[in-house]
């Protein structure tokens, strides 16, 4: 969450007092002011901070239309070929997929829409009125304002009374903050594979010939390949009960790590208030901020998250594998360059993984590819179009490790 506290939205005054209750005067002050600018409303303030992140706070120039009508072309025949191989409609509708070109702040924009339901999660709402987690904005703000005129009491009680009323913001500055930064790198609508409401694909083509000028790769190849991952993740993620569990799953990770974030506000209270830098290096850690030790609740929740997803990306691994083979003579290049690109990502851009619980990195995605090698050879391709029939198919966290036994039960459920 460093965008959140190190960017212009809150200013230099928030962390340059001169220590203690100053500190926590400017820095209630400077988060009441953002906060205010964002409409007072927590899906404004996360859009508003992940748009800030994403472009830097500068203006967004369009996207050429050339660069559309390229990705449209290629898409056309990626959609072709995926559909071919996993027998999935790509649209739910049944027509043509529909791409989009757009921005990072466009693509931030949109993401804080099409991922609203987390922020529900991370908020604790919607909630039974009287909940203390269902605190409006309104009221968050005027309690904030109240507490203005408390700080010359004692600032670890402060800090906690301002914790607890302002749970919801907080996680509307954790989630801007993870998809700002996830939008200044992303290629598609599906880095993180968490499925969308808008019956599209997004792609980002300033990401995508970056990355391309990066590793040295073709820019058409690129772009054909990015088509084809996209496209078999929409695939899918665009089936309603693949995208039911996996929505479900998500949230019972977040609501088990919110309940184990609790223990953050005893941190808050034995933080320093003359060492901001201390309270800047605890709500800059995602890790940190969904809580230290997880629970047994936390630890299954995320146990059966990452099956899913896990499985997700060895399928979409082996799909590419077929389609590269076809349209790209193999990808054995692109495939080196993603894998080096998974490792060396930097922390801001994985804080989304983070905060939902989730590993994409290379070591995951072998798990996920051994599972799927290990089901076409003892069951043939015909077995993988069973992993996505239905929600009851989806492999539990023992299964992913041994395919041989996802296969023996789903085939008494297939029968």
């Amino acid at each position: 969450m460093s965008g959140a506290f190190g960017g212009s939205a809150f200013g230099g005054g928030a962390f340059g007092g001169d220590g203690g209750d100053s500190f926590l005067q400017q820095l209630l002050g400077d988060l009441l002011q953002f906060m205010g600018g964002a409409g007072g409303d927590r899906t404004e303030l996360a859009r508003a901070l992940a748009q800030g992140v994403a472009t830097g706070g500068q203006p967004e120039a369009n996207v050429d239309p050339m660069e559309r009508i390229r990705f449209e072309e290629l898409a056309r025949v990626a959609e072709l070929h995926v559909t071919e191989l996993t027998g999935l409609p790509v649209m739910a509708n049944g027509a043509e997929v529909a791409i989009r070109t757009v921005g990072p702040g466009a693509w931030a924009w949109q993401t804080v829409e099409d991922w609203r339901f987390l922020l529900e999660a991370m908020a604790g709402s919607p909630t039974t009125a009287g909940s203390p987690t269902a605190t409006s904005p309104t009221t968050a703000s005027s309690s904030l304002t109240a507490m203005m005129g408390a700080v010359g009491g004692d600032s670890g009680d402060l800090m906690a009374r301002f914790m607890a009323t302002m749970g919801p913001m907080l996680a509307a500055l954790q989630l801007g903050s993870a998809i700002g930064h996830l939008a200044k790198v992303t290629l598609g609508p599906y880095e993180v594979p968490v499925p969308r409401v808008a019956d599209r694909l997004m792609l980002v083509p300033a990401n995508v010939s970056a990355f391309a000028e990066a590793w040295a790769l073709p820019l058409d190849e690129v772009r054909m390949w990015v088509c084809l991952r996209e496209i078999t993740m929409h695939a899918v993620l665009g089936r309603p009960h693949v995208a039911g569990r996996l929505r479900d799953l998500l949230v019972a990770a977040l609501r088990a790590a919110a309940g184990d974030a609790a223990g953050l506000m005893e941190q808050l209270q034995h933080i320093d208030p003359a060492d901001p830098e201390a309270l800047q290096r605890m709500l800059g850690d995602p890790e940190a901020l969904v809580g230290g030790d997880p629970s047994p609740e936390r630890l299954r929740a995320t146990a059966e998250l990452s099956a899913v997803t896990t499985a997700l990306a060895g399928y979409v691994e082996h799909v590419l594998d077929l389609t590269a083979a076809r349209l790209l003579g193999g990808r054995g290049a692109m495939a080196e360059a993603w894998r080096r690109r998974q490792i060396e990502r930097d922390s801001p851009s994985r804080t989304a993984e983070v905060l939902f619980g989730l590993d994409l990195g290379p070591a995951q995605v072998d798990v996920g590819t051994a599972f799927v090698d290990g089901v076409v050879e003892r069951a043939g391709e015909g077995a993988l179009s069973r992993l996505w029939a239905s929600g009851a198919m989806l492999p539990t966290p023992a299964e992913i490790s041994a395919p041989g036994l996802w296969l023996e039960r789903t085939s008494f459920e297939a029968d």
